[in-house]
């Protein structure tokens, strides 16, 4: 019986099969790679152009649309206008000149305006803050001569919350309020014998003689602190001159009034920092007898809380999509 012989005449395609069926495969990975990032791309795009068009609805609306943040466009008639102070008075705080005076002069500009009520909860803060404030109160009063100032504290209204309340024509609070506190203060830190004791040596190069005066890692010298209490004495003198100017002759003559100290609303009546006691609606229905309050304090309306979203996602978004297109190249 003969053997079977094998046909070495066909050739074997199994190798090439699986390089063709592997590059095929990797052919297919690499369509469907580029199909899933164009697809991204897409998309990015597409809501890109989305959000830039909301963006830009948006700003439309802020344009055409009345502002709703200062109270403004709840006139309803004969009312009593608030204006609020909270906080620390500051250039950069909620409660800075700019937004008090501009809530002021909207107030007494109004002819619906019966009396402007300033709600005042503010521990102090900046007296050139206090003192735009001030000297703004005076130049409304003399050109509105017809419409009061009302001050009307709530739970504090010390050092410049109270340089500010001394321009009204009359001052209420609570009998728990805190009234007072009509000084100056600047303090820190000295750190030289903190230093000595770790090793430290402080280096300090300065071109003028006091430029690094009251530097805490160096000693005090006598004259720069003669020169702090000075000017500290310049800057009360001050205060003290623009309550005694607002207040007149209702001060007793007590000599703690300026020393700093802080008293009670009952006791701040006696003294005569305040004119009575009572709240923001007592004034508006009693004192003012408008008891209809309009609130004109400048306020972030909601369209401008959304616009500054929209502004921070819009920048993410462009740069995400910067991002995807740099892949695609």
């Amino acid at each position: 019986m003969e053997e079977p012989t094998q046909d070495v005449s066909q050739p074997d395609n199994t190798g090439q099969n699986k390089d063709q069926q592997w590059q095929q495969d990797v052919i297919n990975r690499l369509a469907f790679a580029s199909l899933n990032e164009q697809r991204r791309s897409r998309r990015w795009n597409i809501f890109f152009k989305s959000l830039m068009f909301s963006y830009l609805f948006l700003i439309l609306m802020m344009i055409y649309l009345p502002d709703q943040g200062d109270g403004m466009a709840l006139k309803h008639g004969r009312h009593t206008a608030l204006v609020e102070i909270n906080g620390i008075i500051a250039d950069d705080s909620e409660a800075s000149a700019d937004t008090i005076i501009t809530g002021l002069r909207a107030a007494f500009k109004n002819k619906d305006t019966a009396g402007v009520i300033l709600r005042i909860n503010s521990p102090g803060g900046s007296p050139v803050q206090a003192g735009y404030v001030n000297d703004e109160i005076k130049r409304l009063r003399d050109k509105y001569p017809n419409t009061k100032l009302y001050a009307v504290v709530t739970d504090i209204c010390a050092s410049g919350g109270y340089y500010i309340a001394a321009a009204a024509d009359e001052i209420f609070a609570d009998k728990a309020s805190v009234i007072g506190s009509i000084g100056v203060i600047m303090d820190g830190f000295g750190f030289v014998e903190g230093l000595n004791k770790l090793g430290i040596e402080r280096r300090l190069y300065t071109a003028g003689e006091s430029k690094g005066f009251l530097d805490p890692f160096s000693p005090e010298k006598r004259k720069d602190v003669s020169h702090v209490k000075q000017l500290l004495g310049t800057i009360h003198r001050q205060f003290i001159d623009t309550v005694k100017e607002g207040r007149g002759t209702r001060l007793k003559d007590d000599k703690r009034l300026f020393t700093g100290l802080v008293w009670t609303g009952e006791e701040s009546v006696e003294l005569g920092l305040i004119d009575g006691l009572g709240s923001s609606s007592y004034v508006a229905r009693e004192v003012i007898e408008a008891e209809n309050i309009v609130n004109y304090t400048p306020t972030e309306s909601v369209l401008e809380r959304f616009a500054a979203r929209i502004g921070t996602s819009f920048a993410s978004a462009v740069m995400q999509v910067i991002g995807t297109q740099n892949r695609l190249r």
